[in-house]
C-alpha cells in the first residue's frame, strides 16, 4: 500500500474525478465547493442551487437525486460547501443516493474550536507539536497548513475558531497582532470559519496603562469600545471574545468588586453593534468551599438572568475538570434564563495525552443523556491540533476532532455511526470494520478502568497530568490541587463524600438525581466514589467488596488494551505500513501505561484497605517504592515519548 503520513486526515479523497458541476456565479466559497466536487465526486452530474427553503437554516442543506442529477440546495454559500463535503462523505462511506434525499440542519449556530495556543507557539495541554499559528512570520508568510486546517473544519461543519489560549496575553489585541489575526481570518473566511479571540480582562491596564480594569469605570468602558471598533475595522466578520476571568490567577471583574455578569456585560455592550458575542467561562474554583465541584454553581447560579443576550456562559461538561468520567455539571439546567454552551476537551489532558487511544464520542454522548441538546446555545471543544504531520499526535486522536465536529453539528448522531464514518474515510477499504470499531467504542471505558474506575478522579501526576500519583504531596500546594483531596483514602474506605452528610454537592442536581446520588445504595456505581466515601468492604452489585471490584476494574482495563493490540495487529494487511507502525507503537506505550496505573493505584490503596489483591488478577510487576520515585521531566505543553518513559519509569 502507498505510504501515508496521516496529514490528509479523513479527507483522503479520490483525485481527477472531473465531475460535471453546475453552479451559480462563482465566489471564493463556491469555488471551493466546485473544486472539491470536481476532484473527488465520481457519481452523477451535480447541480448547486442557492434558494430559500423553510426547512433549511442558513447553514443547512438538502441533497437530492433526481433526473440523473444530484442537486445540492442551501440558502447560503457556506451551506452549499457543507453539502458538498457531506455528499463526498456519503460517497466515501458507501451510502447510496438513488431515489432519496438528505436534509441536514445544524443543531447549533455556533460550533467552535478553542485553541489553548500561546504566543510563543507552545500549546497548553497540547500533545501534537507546536501551535499552527506562526506569529513571528504572520502576516507576511502564510503556511499551506492554514488553509488545510480551515478545509478540515469545514468538512465536519465547525464554523468558529478561538485562536489563542484562555490564559490570554494582552498583546493579542495590539495593532501588530490584529494584522496577524486578519491574515488568518482572510484564509478561513471562504470556508465559513469565523475567528474569535481569548482576551485578558486587564488588557486596558497592560496595553494602555489604565489604572484599573473595573468594568463599570467609564474610561475602561471607552477603551473596550474603541478596541472593539478597531478589531471590526480590520476583521469585519470577527466573532467575538472568549474570557477566562478570576480563575487560576487570571484577572477579572471580581478583582474590582464586580460580578461575572457585570464584567461580561461590559464586553457584550461593546460587541453588540457588530453582532459580536462574549463567551464567558464558568471554570472557577475556590479553596474557600469544602468542595471544589460546587464552586461554579455557587458563583454563577445567583447570576442567572443578569447577562446580556449576546453573552453565552461556557461550562465544562463536568463540575471538576475534564476527568475521564464525571457526572455532568449541575449548572446545566440550573440557569434557565442564561444561554449556555458546553465545553468539551478534545485534547486528551487526562486521558493519556496523544499516547493513548481514547475515542471520546461515547463520553460526550453520555453527557447528552443528562443534558438535552436543545437546552444549549452552542458547543465548544478544546482543540487537539498542532504542527505534527498527522495534526493530532496519534492517528486515532484525529477521530476526536472529527467526532467533535459531527456531534456539534448533530448531537443525535451515534458514537457507532461516527466511528464508522471516520474509519471508512481514514483507512483503505477494510472488509470488516467491526473489530476496529469495537476497539474505538471500548477505548474510553478502558481508560476509565485502568486509571480511575468507580468514580475516582483527579489522581494524576502533579502539573503535567501524565501517569498516576495518588500519593502526591507538594508543600504549600492548595489542597484541591492534590489527589488526596479527591480520593480521601483511609483505613475505613475511599471516595469523596458529596452526599447530604458530606459536602452536599448532590443538592445542586435536580431532585430526582439528587435523591438517587445521595443514597449509596442507589448511586450508579460509575459515580460511586464521586459522591460517597465508601467502606472497603461495601458490597457491590457484583457481590464483590468495593476493594475487590476496584481491583477487577483495573485488571480489566489492562486486558482491554492488550485486546486492542491484537485487534490492531490483525488489521495490518489493510493499513499502510507507516500508520500501522505508528499506532502499534502507541499501543505498546498504552499497554505499559495501563499496567503502571494498575500497579500504582492498587499497591498504594492497598496500604489503606489492608486487603489482598484477588488471586485471579494479574500480579503487580512493580514495587510501590519504585513507582513513587517516578517524576517525568515534562511540561504541560508536551506528550512524553517512548524513550523518555522507558528511561524514567
Amino acid at each position: 500500500m502507498a505510504a501515508e503520513d496521516g496529514s490528509h486526515l479523513w479527507l483522503r479523497l479520490p483525485a481527477n474525478a472531473h465531475a460535471q458541476i453546475s453552479a451559480p456565479r462563482q465566489s471564493p466559497t463556491l469555488d471551493i465547493a466546485v473544486k472539491e466536487l470536481q476532484r473527488a465526486w465520481t457519481g452523477a452530474p451535480v447541480q448547486l442551487i442557492i434558494q430559500k427553503d423553510k426547512q433549511l437554516q442558513p447553514e443547512g442543506f438538502r441533497i437530492q437525486y433526481k433526473d440523473n442529477k444530484v442537486v445540492l440546495t442551501s440558502p447560503t454559500e457556506t451551506g452549499l460547501l457543507y453539502a458538498s463535503y457531506h455528499l463526498l462523505r456519503l460517497q466515501e462511506t458507501g451510502q447510496s443516493l438513488n431515489d432519496s434525499q438528505v436534509i441536514e440542519n445544524p443543531a447549533y449556530n455556533l460550533r467552535i474550536l478553542n485553541h489553548w495556543d500561546n504566543m510563543d507557539r507552545t500549546i497548553e495541554r497540547g500533545y501534537a507539536g507546536q501551535s499552527l499559528w506562526n506569529w513571528e512570520e504572520l502576516p507576511n508568510t502564510l503556511s499551506d497548513r492554514y488553509e488545510a486546517y480551515a478545509r478540515a473544519n469545514a468538512s465536519i461543519g465547525i464554523n468558529g475558531t478561538v485562536l489563542n489560549n484562555v490564559n490570554a496575553s494582552p498583546k493579542i489585541l495590539s495593532a501588530e497582532y490584529l494584522q496577524k489575526v486578519k491574515a488568518l481570518a482572510d484564509i478561513f473566511r471562504p470556508y465559513g470559519l469565523r475567528v474569535y479571540l481569548s482576551v485578558n480582562f486587564a488588557s486596558p491596564m497592560a496595553l494602555d496603562s489604565l489604572s484599573t480594569a473595573d468594568p463599570l469605570n467609564k474610561e475602561v468602558i471607552r477603551w473596550w469600545k474603541n478596541k472593539v471598533k478597531e478589531v471590526y475595522r480590520i476583521i469585519p466578520d470577527f466573532g467575538g471574545f472568549l474570557v477566562k476571568a478570576n480563575s487560576e490567577g487570571q484577572p477579572g471583574p471580581c478583582d474590582f468588586g464586580r460580578t461575572h455578569a457585570e464584567g461580561a456585560n461590559m464586553l457584550a455592550d461593546a460587541l453588540k453593534p457588530y453582532n459580536g458575542i462574549v463567551m464567558w467561562r464558568a471554570f472557577v474554583y475556590s479553596p474557600s468551599d469544602a468542595d471544589r465541584a460546587k464552586q461554579a454553581y455557587l458563583e454563577f447560579k445567583p447570576l442567572d438572568g443578569q447577562f446580556r443576550k449576546n453573552v453565552i456562559v461556557q461550562v465544562k461538561n463536568g463540575p471538576i475538570d475534564f476527568q475521564p468520567r464525571e457526572p455532568y455539571s449541575p449548572l446545566f439546567g440550573a440557569m434557565q434564563h442564561t444561554p449556555l454552551m458546553a465545553e468539551f476537551q478534545v485534547t486528551q489532558e487526562y486521558l493519556g495525552h496523544s499516547n493513548h487511544i481514547a475515542y471520546l464520542a461515547p463520553m460526550w454522548k453520555e453527557f447528552f443523556e443528562f443534558v438535552a441538546p436543545a437546552s444549549l446555545k452552542a458547543i465548544a471543544g478544546v482543540a487537539n491540533i498542532g504542527t505534527d504531520v498527522n495534526w493530532c499526535g496519534h492517528t486515532f486522536a484525529q477521530a476526536n476532532w472529527y467526532a467533535f465536529g459531527r456531534l456539534a453539528w448533530q448531537p443525535s448522531l451515534s458514537s457507532e455511526s461516527i466511528a464508522d464514518e471516520w474509519l471508512k474515510q481514514t483507512f483503505n477499504p477494510i472488509e470488516d470494520l467491526r473489530q476496529l470499531k469495537k476497539m474505538m467504542l471500548d477505548s474510553h471505558e478502558a481508560v476509565v478502568n485502568y486509571m480511575m474506575p468507580l468514580g475516582l478522579h483527579h489522581i494524576f501526576a502533579w502539573g503535567h497530568h501524565y501517569g498516576p500519583e495518588p500519593w502526591c504531596s507538594v508543600p504549600s500546594a492548595r489542597p484541591d490541587w492534590l489527589p488526596s483531596y479527591y480520593h480521601n483514602a483511609d483505613k475505613q474506605g475511599i471516595g469523596f463524600d458529596r452526599s447530604s452528610k458530606g459536602s452536599n454537592a448532590v443538592a445542586q442536581y435536580p431532585e430526582n438525581l439528587a435523591k438517587q446520588y445521595n443514597n449509596i445504595n442507589t448511586c450508579p456505581e460509575e459515580y460511586l466514589l464521586w459522591f460517597h466515601h465508601a467502606p472497603w468492604t461495601y458490597r457491590m452489585k457484583s457481590g464483590r467488596s468495593l476493594w475487590d471490584e476496584l481491583c477487577y476494574h483495573y485488571d480489566k482495563g489492562v486486558h482491554q488494551v492488550r485486546e486492542f493490540q491484537k485487534i490492531w495487529d490483525a488489521a495490518e494487511k489493510y493499513i499502510d505500513a507507516e500508520r500501522f507502525r505508528e499506532v502499534q507503537s502507541h499501543l505498546k506505550i498504552q499497554a505499559r501505561d495501563a499496567v503502571w496505573w494498575k500497579d500504582a493505584c492498587l499497591l498504594y490503596f492497598q496500604g489503606f484497605s489492608g486487603m489482598p489483591i484477588p488471586h485471579d488478577i494479574e500480579r503487580p510487576i512493580h514495587e510501590l517504592k519504585d513507582l513513587q520515585k517516578v517524576h517525568l521531566p515534562i511540561s504541560n505543553y508536551e506528550c512524553p515519548t517512548k524513550e523518555l518513559l522507558n528511561k524514567n519509569r
